[in-house]
Parts: C-alpha cells; sequence; structure tokens
C-alpha cells in the first residue's frame, strides 16, 4: 500500500499568510488611529483651557484661581488661601498640586462655575470628593495644569498648561504640530513626567517610549 502524506500546499500557506498579514496591518492601523486621536484631544485640551483662562479673565478682570472676589461673583467658590498671593494678578502655586486650597488647584472650581469649563464645580476639599478624580485628566490619563510660575527657569509667558504621562511618540507630534517640533525652545517644552518644574528635556533625551510631560507657555 502506498503511505499518503498530509499537509498544507503551498498556495494554502500563502493564503493564511496573507490573511495574517491584512489581520496584522489592520490592527496596527487601528492603534495608529486611536493614538493619532489621542494626540488631537491632547492639543484641544491646551486650547480649550488657554480659552477657560482668557475667558475668565476677560469676563472678571482677574485670573480663576487668583481671583480675591470670587466668592461674591459665583455661587459656593472658594477663595484661594495658599499657594501664593491672592489677587496679585499671577496663578501662584505648582500646576500639579494636590492642595485643596492652592490658586492653581482652585482655578478649576472657578472656570467651572463661571461656566467656562466642564465639570465638579463643588469645592476640591468638600466632603466626599476625590481630588485625583475632581481634577481634569487628558486622554492618556494624565494631569493637566495650569501655573503662572514658569516650569523652566528664564521662560517668559503670562501663564504655562502642562499635561504629563504622555508618551515620547505623542509629545513629539504635540509639539511639531504646536510649535517648533524641539523640546527645549519655543512656546512648547518638554520635561520628565509629573515634574513640577525643572530642566527641558533636550532632542537626544527624548525617544517614543518615555514618558513626558508637556508644557505650554501663553
Amino acid at each position: 500500500m502506498n503511505n499518503r502524506q498530509q499537509g498544507f500546499t503551498l498556495v494554502e500557506i500563502a493564503v493564511v499568510m496573507v490573511i495574517i498579514g491584512l489581520l496584522l496591518g489592520g490592527v496596527l492601523k487601528g492603534q495608529e488611529l486611536i493614538n493619532s486621536a489621542k494626540v488631537k484631544s491632547v492639543i484641544n485640551d491646551f486650547r480649550n483651557t488657554s480659552t477657560h483662562v482668557f475667558g475668565y479673565q476677560d469676563r472678571f478682570r482677574a485670573m480663576p484661581g487668583d481671583d480675591p472676589g470670587v466668592a461674591n461673583r459665583l455661587a459656593g467658590a472658594v477663595r484661594a488661601s495658599t499657594g501664593g498671593t491672592t489677587g496679585n494678578g499671577r496663578i501662584d502655586g505648582a500646576w500639579n498640586s494636590v492642595t485643596p486650597t492652592d490658586e492653581t488647584v482652585l482655578l478649576w472650581q472657578h472656570v467651572r462655575l463661571a461656566n467656562l469649563a466642564t465639570g465638579d464645580g463643588r469645592s476640591p476639599a468638600a466632603e466626599g470628593i476625590v481630588l485625583t478624580d475632581w481634577l481634569p485628566r487628558n486622554a492618556a490619563g494624565g494631569r493637566i495644569g495650569v501655573t503662572g510660575a514658569p516650569p523652566v527657569a528664564g521662560w517668559g509667558g503670562t501663564f504655562f498648561i502642562c499635561q504629563d504621562n504622555l508618551p515620547g511618540s505623542f509629545a513629539r507630534q504635540i509639539d511639531i504640530a504646536m510649535d517648533d517640533g524641539l523640546p527645549a525652545s519655543g512656546t512648547v517644552r518638554l520635561l520628565a513626567s509629573g515634574a513640577s518644574s525643572g530642566t527641558a528635556i533636550t532632542p537626544a533625551e527624548l525617544n517614543d517610549g518615555g514618558l513626558y510631560t508637556v508644557c505650554a507657555a501663553y
């Protein structure tokens, strides 16, 4: 009796390889689209946040968070008692502060109560509030914050918006879209992820797999 060997033909193998290639291509393309959407969302967060600050300043002639008369303007609003000098025309404190009475934290309550931004308008120190949940987050799960103190020494600006937990690939695209594409110069600069201030990341230090804080000057 003749023995017959069973197996796939070259045509069948080729078909399987084509199918696998199409599936992998679809997955990679889908991930690329997701990442692109996240980058656009982060860029929009920079633009929207600056609009909140400018809108509040235009309406009340004061900076949100720093407004000494906010309790009289907006029902339920809390005047900042820490982080700096209230009423000096600058948003004092670290952009990523977790102190409920700081100007940089109460900024978010002020713009929310002024109907410039969405979110919980209660005091961040109110009972039952988890501050990390109350504060705004970006598409990468990082913090969004505003400060009047330059995150990088000598950097000029009225205020600075920072976002952290951003992959290097995101940070690179954001800098190119909003500025000059150089992480240590211009109106957009990069710091180590989670840093409140420090030295800007150099081009040689920026890698796609790392995590960074991206700040923009206004």
